[in-house]
């Protein structure tokens, strides 16, 4: 079924069961919703906004998030798009149970192999400077999260042996960022190609990304991990105000035709590509 489109919609993707989960046990009146595809995600309100959000579980792989990012992105129209989930840490002060989120995504395994070695050719994306700024303000009235804002690195691997050759080679071509995961690159260059939708990769710290992965792992750190990075994504949606939504007189009224598109004024805003200039055969009635 397609979503009404007067919805300020958020969606909120993850990889794992157990990240989904935790989104979910924060939206209310949920309906599941069915791709012609067979997509499926999980549609409801988020209490306290007027935010729609949307669910969906993806699945484990940069390119896997890309395609089905693209496609639900498409279908479902959202304001914002957000990866949500766990990821190992890369630095030694960002401790399990922190939260780190994305000021950048980088893709780490793009290069050139030549006979002198291995050329990196780095690939990165920001996030959205809206819900950055939200989720800074969000923090600060969260006393029991630690967050870090810094890029994060995708990579299709896990990590899970700090003096591995990946290790190595992530510390000295990408030793700014904060954590390691595998999803985010795709969802965000998914949300950059689409129209500019507002994206943002928010992680919980599950791990160290070193042999003590899996004991980590045994004593619950990841579901600690998922819902931490669960409760700032939704305290940066209570801050972030849908475009549909604002009350700000400065802005210029909106309708919506019935082709999709947003009108306003003198421009028609099709979900991030504007055309400017004159509107042929739309009349708002004001002559």
């Amino acid at each position: 079924m397609s979503v009404p489109e007067t919805q300020p919609t958020a969606l909120v993707l993850t990889a794992l069961p157990l990240e989904y989960a935790a989104v979910r046990a924060h939206v209310e009146n949920r309906e599941e919703l069915v791709h012609r595809d067979g997509t499926r995600a999980e549609q409801g309100q988020l209490p306290g906004t007027s935010w729609h959000v949307a669910i969906a579980e993806l699945g484990m792989g940069a390119e896997r998030a890309a395609a089905l990012t693209s496609q639900l992105i498409n279908w479902l129209r959202p304001e914002a798009v957000f990866f949500v989930g766990v990821a190992g840490s890369l630095k030694d002060d960002i401790g399990i149970g922190d939260v780190v989120v994305g000021t950048q995504v980088y893709e780490i395994h793009g290069g050139k192999q030549t006979p002198e070695g291995f050329l990196v050719r780095p690939k990165a994306l920001p996030g959205s400077h809206a819900l950055e700024q939200a989720a800074r303000s969000a923090v600060r009235d969260m006393p029991d999260v630690r967050a870090h804002f810094m890029p994060i690195a995708t990579g299709d691997v896990v990590l899970a042996d700090a003096e591995s050759e990946i290790a190595r080679f992530i510390r000295s071509n990408y030793n700014d960022a904060g954590a390691i995961e595998m999803e985010g690159s795709g969802a965000a260059h998914a949300a950059h190609l689409n129209g500019g939708v507002d994206a943002l990769v928010i992680r919980g710290i599950s791990d160290r990304a070193d042999a003590g992965k899996h004991q980590a792992d045994a004593s619950g750190s990841q579901k600690r991990a998922a819902e931490q990075a669960a409760s700032v994504t939704v305290a940066v949606l209570h801050k972030h105000r849908p475009r549909e939504g604002s009350s700000d007189s400065e802005e210029r009224p909106h309708r919506r035709g019935e082709d999709g598109a947003t009108y306003a004024g003198d421009h028609i805003d099709f979900r991030g590509g504007i055309f400017y200039g004159p509107v042929t055969g739309k009349s708002d009635g004001r002559g």
